[in-house]
C-alpha cells in the first residue's frame, strides 16, 4: 500500500500551510463510497482504492494532531505520524461491522501520536505503564487552571483516572518542569549556573580514573614488597603502628611486647621506615 500511494506529507523543506490546504482539497467520501473503496482495498487488494481512503481523511489527522501542539512538537511532526496511523487504520478497516472509517481512524492517529510525543518529549521516559500513559495525556485536560494542584483535586483526578494520588503529584511535577540544557549557550557569567558547571566530576574522566587505579595498585604493590624485605620484628612495628584500620599501637605498648624500651622500639621504627622509603623509591 505504502508503495501505491504518495501522500503529500509535511517535509522540513515543505510549507505546513500549504500542506494543510492541499489536504483540504480532497473530497469527503460518502458512506456508500467509502464502503465501496473499503470493499475493492479488502477483497481485491486495491491500492487505489487505499489511496482514495487515505487522502479523504488526512484533514482528519491535521486536526487531531494539532490538539497535540501542547507538548512542544512540531505540527509537522504530529501528522506525519498520524499519517502512519491513518494508514494502518485503513488496513485494517472493515466495512462490513457498519462504522465509518473516521471513527475506527481516531484510535490508530492517536496511538501513534501518542507513541511520538512519549519517545520525543522528555530525554527520559515519564510514561511507562498503560495507567501512566493515560494519565500524562489526559491530566492537562482535567486541571482546572495553570495553578498547581490541591489536595482534593488531586483526589478526584486519581479517582477518574484509577491511579493512586502519589502518581498524580508525581506526573504534575514532571509535566510541569524543563529541560535545562547541559551546557549554556550565552556568554560571561551563564556558564558558572549550566548544569555542566556543576555536574562535572573533575577525577571522573575515564583515564584519570585508570591512571589513579594502577598508581593505587602500584603503590599497595610497592608497600608488599617494602613490607616484605623487613625482618619479623620491624615488620611487626610497622604493621602495629602504622597499618591498623583503628588506632595503631603506642611506643610503649611495643615497648612491653618486645621487652625494650620505647626509645628502641621508636630507633627500629624509624629505621624501618627509611628502608621501605628507599624501597618503594626503587620500584
Amino acid at each position: 500500500m505504502s508503495k501505491a500511494m504518495a501522500l503529500p506529507v509535511p517535509s522540513a523543506g515543505g510549507s505546513l500551510a500549504a500542506y494543510i490546504q492541499e489536504v483540504n482539497r480532497f473530497p469527503i467520501l460518502s458512506a456508500e463510497e467509502e464502503v465501496r473503496l473499503a470493499r475493492r482495498l479488502r477483497d481485491e487488494d486495491d491500492l487505489e482504492a487505499a489511496r482514495q481512503l487515505v487522502l479523504s481523511h488526512l484533514r482528519v489527522v491535521v486536526a487531531i494532531a494539532r490538539g497535540y501542539l501542547g507538548y512542544g512538537l512540531p505540527h509537522a511532526d504530529l501528522i506525519q505520524e498520524g499519517n502512519i496511523g491513518l494508514m494502518k487504520a485503513v488496513k485494517r478497516y472493515d466495512p462490513d461491522r457498519g462504522v465509518r472509517l473516521v471513527s475506527f481512524a481516531i484510535h490508530w492517529i492517536k496511538a501513534e501520536i501518542h507513541e511520538f510525543i512519549l519517545r520525543n518529549w522528555r530525554l527520559v521516559k515519564i510514561a511507562t505503564t498503560k495507567a501512566q500513559r493515560k494519565l500524562f495525556f489526559n491530566l492537562r485536560s482535567m486541571k482546572p487552571g495553570l495553578g498547581t494542584l490541591t489536595g482534593e483535586q488531586i483526589k478526584s483526578i486519581a479517582g477518574k483516572l484509577r491511579v493512586k494520588p502519589k502518581e498524580v503529584i508525581e506526573m504534575e511535577t514532571r509535566l510541569g518542569g524543563q529541560d535545562v540544557a547541559l551546557e549554556a549557550h550565552g556568554e560571561d557569567d551563564d556558564d558558572h549556573y549550566a548544569p555542566i558547571a556543576y555536574l562535572t566530576d573533575p577525577g571522573g574522566e575515564p583515564s584519570q580514573r585508570l591512571e589513579a587505579v594502577e598508581s593505587e595498585g602500584l603503590r599497595t604493590q610497592g608497600l608488599k614488597a617494602a613490607l616484605s624485605a623487613l625482618d619479623s620484628r620491624s615488620r611487626r612495628i610497622i604493621e602495629a603502628r602504622w597499618l591498623r584500620e583503628k588506632d595503631g599501637a603506642t611506643l610503649h605498648e611495643l615497648a612491653e611486647e618486645f621487652k625494650v624500651s620505647a626509645e628502641r622500639i621508636r630507633q627500629i621504627e624509624a629505621k624501618a621506615l627509611a628502608k621501605m622509603k628507599d624501597a618503594m623509591s626503587a620500584t
